[in-house]
């Protein structure tokens, strides 16, 4: 059990004193004690006590020898007439000066230095008991603060107070009257409340008010068994205490206690009942007493229990859980008495005395770190997380930090029990590192990180080593553990699943986790059980000649198949909770989120602490203070654990759920890659290692295997899925890689386009973003070391679609262009077969359209390289002629070496066109007021009309192409005939382009009319169609300045021209505008009449006061709906 207070007994009555004890009050160095006879003894305790024994030793009785032996107390005064009686009850009202004292049903006050009666208050005859309080309180109209000390006295069926305010006496006496004689008095929460027993029950009198509260039993608890009925008043004398009455008159005694803040507690014979300080019952079970206890008490954070004398035996409990703790042997003890935290200063009562008729004993208490190894050693997780939770912050260090240790612990102790799901919720409740849960799992899950050793050979041995082991003392077992691990090491081990009860001291040199520097405190050895344990499961292993908790055999039973895998999965909530949560304070490329992170001023710590490689917090002081040290590396620390989360993660998620390792590399995470490649590779999921490699940039091994495995060089080819074989699984992960890794990328899609072209070049035709970025020359240059001829593909698919406009680029691609069609022209007479005359007259076809298309290429350089001899290449240098405007020679080739006659119309259509609208873009840009309508007409008609002089046609200097064309037909040149029929058609059909005094001078004198009357004709119907069309533009024009005109005088025809509505009740506007006023209309605004005011009239047709004008705009919404004149109907202000 735990030993939370030590008895030590510090006087005994001599043999020949025939007094008793019946009083005690301690307070200071000061022990009181108050006799039968009516003397009062006074003592002084001394502070020099003897240590307190170990843990172990402390139920021991015989104190340790000192060199210099010192009597616990000193009698300083002993006063023999002090009361004519026994003296019953003493107290102290400190600030007046005053000892309390209980004596032959008075209460008697006399002076705290000399002992000396002051006064005995005659109002208090027949006084069955008292108690005294002392609180700071503020008034409640100043809000001055005020020192006030109240005497509450039980005298028969009512309750007197006296109150002292700032040392002075008041002169009113509270005196309330009850249902019953009192038999106890017990403050709660202050001054403010009194709780007060009686054998009806108890009540809670509110001092401010005199209110009285019964207090009764929740209606929800049945306690047959008792008694008692439920929905009664709590203590009631019930049947069975009647029939107490019966045989012997006695009822018990009703008792009371404060607890923690805002809790009390009652209890009559075995009964009990915990209430806040109004007297409401709490939802708290009651405490199992087997006997009623003689008295009961609260020693900050315990409860206390007296049993009967013939017990002799003092019970210190948990008010939380009510768990009894400890049993202090104290033979014959009747008196409890627990100092007041305004009159001792050792924490709210924390040393109190019990005594007997003879003899008095002063309960000394451990220190609390103390009693939480005790607790954490027997296993008793539960009751220290209560104490802890019951103790203030500033009692103890890192509070939160050992409240979480101790879940820790608890949670060790629940996985040896093989209750994995409380385990690892209790483990993801209490924050525990990461490392510290893996270590309990075999290699299979923890790697070298495990705890667990796994030895498969000589079992038996290991069987016997074990007993002997058991047998020997504390004192060797540091050595056989020592040897036990020098054997292992030298013995050969197969990780085996399974042995986990046997653990290892943690080898984290070997780990890939560097852990914290921690400095252990002098107390880590104290919470060891023995030196074989390890740190991580110190509390585990029960204490000497303690039982444990679990069975044996549970914790000898191996973890493997199906216990290993349902550990694995409660593993795995825990771990995914961890990945969360570093998520929150770490980047994916493995630098913080916040750096340098921010630190807890209290423990130097950030908000990630719980989630580093640590000792038990148990350790704590200086270790704790040396991991907040600035020189630690928080960055390196949390990624260390970030990666032992997530590669222990994958090694669950492949021994439990498979189907979730793939999701879990997909996403960014920092799992170390030789553990997952080992893995994948072993169960022949290269599908997923290959992914894996991917999101963790290690392209050239993926690629590697890739290339093994498309070619068919891997070692177990007859287990590679189908979607690995050929290029396109390579060719699929090149396409996905960044610009930035154009190295790697034509590094490994060399083979697949030696192996399949099409699929290969996917990698640089691709519709991505990452495709297009790609360093073209780079690409360029490689296409073409390839030898295959891919750089016109390349080349087109980066000019035609991605719109490239280096010039380099145009003229390489033209340049391939040519070289191919020189090539499959100077083969025409060995290749006569159709496939080549179709590639021929493709690459003739593209370099044609490339030619008319693009605007980038050399022209010059182009044109040198065309041949003039050979007919394929005559339209190529005809184009490029017109690219550089040389229109005439362009024209020439297609009439007279090509002979296509359209064709030679079409260029000049198009090239007519094509100034039409450069000039019109020109005229535009210079166009003003004054220029004619006739200038626009070529617009619309797509037609043009030369005038005679050029210079009275706009000051166009440019040839007609049509004429060079009708020139080339008339007037060839040497060695080449006249076209007359390819002239006079194109005199018909575009005589209106061409210029009228030059194509007459070309025909011959002699040429029938006849024959240019299709010419006349066009030219007519042209002059006629821009005639009529500015008649009827000016007509338009006419129109719309008429109704311009009109819309100025009078205004919009029948209403708005925006809204249509009427405007001044079906009256003109515009300049004709005026508005009708009458007697009966009203100001929008002011809604006063108009009369022979100056009014003013808006837009709109609102008529408003003059003087209102100003107002209108904020009035406008509240106005528009109103009457008035006739600018008031309109519907808005505008």
């Amino acid at each position: 059990m735990l030993a939370a207070f030590r008895a030590q007994p510090i006087h005994e009555l001599k043999p020949k004193d025939k007094a008793r004890i019946e009083a005690l009050l301690a307070y200071g160095d000061r022990l009181l004690v108050g006799l039968s006879t009516g003397s009062l003894r006074i003592y002084r305790v001394n502070d020099a006590a003897p240590p307190p024994p170990p843990a172990d030793e402390a139920t021991t009785s015989d104190p340790p020898a000192s060199p210099a032996k010192l009597k616990p107390v000193e009698l300083l005064r002993d006063e023999e007439k002090f009361a004519r009686k026994p003296v019953l009850q003493l107290a102290i009202v400190k600030e007046a000066n005053l000892l309390v004292s209980l004596s032959d049903t008075y209460i008697s006050l006399h002076d705290l230095q000399t002992y000396q009666l002051v006064e005995r208050l005659e109002q208090t005859k027949g006084a069955t008991c008292f108690t005294v309080t002392s609180a700071v309180v503020k008034d409640a109209s100043t809000s001055v603060p005020s020192l006030v000390s109240r005497l509450a006295v039980g005298v028969k069926r009512k309750v007197l107070c006296w109150t002292w305010r700032d040392m002075e006496l008041e002169s009113s006496v509270m005196d309330l009257a009850l249902e019953a004689s009192v038999k106890s008095l017990t403050w709660v929460s202050g001054q403010a409340r009194l709780v007060v027993g009686m054998d009806p029950g108890f009540s809670v009198i509110d001092i401010e008010t005199q209110e009285v509260t019964p207090v009764y039993k929740p209606a929800s608890r049945q306690d047959t068994s008792s008694g008692e009925l439920a929905g009664v008043r709590f203590g009631a004398v019930s049947s069975s205490g009647m029939g107490y009455m019966g045989m012997s008159s006695w009822v018990p005694k009703p008792m009371a206690t404060g607890l923690a803040p805002g809790q009390v507690l009652l209890a009559k014979d075995v009964n009990t009942l915990f209430t806040d300080t109004d007297g409401r019952p709490l939802e708290k079970r009651q405490i199992p007493w087997s006997v009623a206890p003689e008295a009961i008490g609260y020693s900050y954070p315990y409860m206390l229990a007296l049993q009967p004398a013939e017990k002799g035996q003092l019970h210190v409990r948990n008010p939380d859980t009510g768990s009894w703790l400890q049993t202090l042997s104290v033979p014959s003890a009747s008196i409890l008495h627990v100092p007041q935290p305004n009159i001792s200063l050792a924490h709210a009562g924390k040393g109190f005395l019990v005594a007997s008729d003879r003899m008095i004993w002063r309960m000394n208490a451990l220190p609390y770190d103390t009693q939480l190894q005790q607790l954490v050693e027997k296993q008793r997780f539960d009751e220290a997380i209560s104490l802890l939770t019951l103790l203030e912050d500033t009692l103890i260090d890192d509070k939160e930090g050992r409240i979480r240790e101790v879940k820790v612990q608890k949670a060790i102790a629940y996985f040896q029990q093989q209750k994995y799901r409380p385990a690892l919720d209790l483990f993801t409740e209490a924050e525990a590192p990461p490392e510290r849960v893996v270590a309990l799992y075999p290699r299979s899950i923890a790697g070298d990180l495990s705890s667990v050793l796994e030895n498969v050979t000589e079992q038996s041995e290991g069987g016997d080593t074990a007993d002997e082991e058991s047998g020997k003392g504390d004192g060797d077992a540091a050595s056989l553990a020592a040897t036990t691990t020098a054997k292992d090491t030298s013995r050969p081990t197969t990780p085996a699943k399974g042995m986990l009860s046997k653990f290892k001291p943690s080898r984290r040199e070997s780990v890939d986790v560097t852990p914290v520097t921690i400095k252990p405190s002098p107390r880590q050895d104290a919470v060891k059980p023995s030196p074989r344990a390890d740190s991580d499961n110190m509390s585990i292993r029960p204490a000497n000649g303690t039982p444990a908790k679990a069975p044996a055999a549970a914790a000898e039973t191996p973890l493997e198949g199906e216990d290993l895998k349902f550990a694995v999965r409660c593993l795995c909530s825990f771990l995914a909770q961890a990945r969360v949560q570093i998520q929150k304070h770490l980047n994916i490329d493995g630098t913080l989120k916040l750096d340098p992170p921010d630190l807890d001023p209290e423990t130097g710590r950030p908000a990630f602490f719980n989630l580093l490689p640590q000792h038990p917090i148990t350790d704590t002081h200086n270790g704790i203070k040396s991991v907040g040290k600035p020189e630690v590396d928080w960055q390196a620390q949390l990624l260390a654990t970030a990666k032992l989360v997530d590669t222990t993660l994958f090694r669950a998620y492949m021994l439990a759920l498979p189907s979730l390792a793939g999701p879990l590399f997909r996403l960014d995470n920092f799992c170390d890659p030789a553990v997952v490649q080992a893995s994948l590779y072993e169960h022949d999921r290269y599908g997923d290692l290959i992914d894996f490699l991917h999101g963790k940039k290690l392209h050239r091994q993926a690629l590697e295997l890739l290339a093994q495995f498309g070619k068919g060089e891997a070692s177990n080819v007859q287990e590679i899925p189908e979607t690995m074989k050929g290029p396109g699984r390579t060719v699929a992960y090149l396409k996905q890689l960044p610009p930035e890794l154009i190295g790697i990328i034509l590094e490994f899609v060399y083979w697949p386009i030696e192996e399949d072209p099409d699929m290969g070049m996917q990698v640089f035709l691709a519709d991505s973003d990452y495709a297009e970025r790609l360093p073209r020359e780079e690409v360029l240059r490689f296409l073409k070391e390839s030898g295959q001829g891919l750089e016109v593909r390349y080349l087109e698919h980066i000019i035609n679609e991605l719109g490239e406009q280096t010039p380099a680029f145009h003229q390489l691609l033209v340049d391939l262009y040519l070289s191919r069609l020189k090539s499959a022209t100077a083969h025409d007479g060995e290749a006569d077969s159709d496939g080549d005359s179709d590639d021929t007259e493709a690459v003739k076809t593209k370099l044609e359209a490339f030619l008319r298309k693009s605007k980038a290429y050399n022209k010059a350089a182009t044109f040198r390289q065309l041949p003039a001899d050979n007919p394929a290449f005559f339209e190529a240098r005809a184009i490029v002629l017109s690219a550089m405007g040389n229109h005439k020679q362009a024209l020439a080739i297609y009439v007279f070496q090509l002979a296509d006659f359209a064709q030679a119309e079409e260029y000049c259509h198009r090239t007519f066109l094509l100034q039409q609208t450069d000039e019109q873009q020109r005229q535009a840009c210079l166009l003003d007021a004054s220029a004619s309508h006739e200038k626009l007409s070529p617009h619309v008609h797509h037609s043009y009309e030369a005038a005679e002089d050029s210079s009275a046609a706009g000051g166009q200097t440019a040839a007609n192409i049509f004429a060079v064309l009708l020139g080339l037909y008339l007037r060839p040149p040497v060695g080449e005939t006249k076209r007359w029929p390819q002239a006079l058609d194109l005199l018909a059909k575009h005589g209106a382009r061409l210029p009228a005094s030059s194509t007459l001078e070309l025909m011959p004198d002699g040429l029938a009319v006849a024959q240019l009357q299709d010419y006349f004709r066009g030219r007519i119907r042209n002059a006629t169609a821009l005639l009529r069309e500015e008649r009827v533009v000016r007509s338009l024009e006419l129109v719309r300045k008429v109704d311009a005109e009109r819309c100025l005088m009078l205004g919009p025809e029948g209403g708005d021209d925006t809204t249509g509505t009427p405007l001044f009740g079906g009256t003109k506007g515009g300049r004709n505008r005026r508005v009708r006023v009458t007697e009966e209309d009203l100001c929008r605004v002011c809604h006063k009449r108009f009369g022979a005011s100056a009014v003013r009239v808006f837009p709109d047709g609102g008529v408003v006061h003059y003087g209102c004008a100003g107002k209108r705009a904020g009035v406008a919404g509240e106005v528009n709906g109103g009457g008035g004149g006739g600018g008031a109907r309109r519907g808005g202000w505008g």
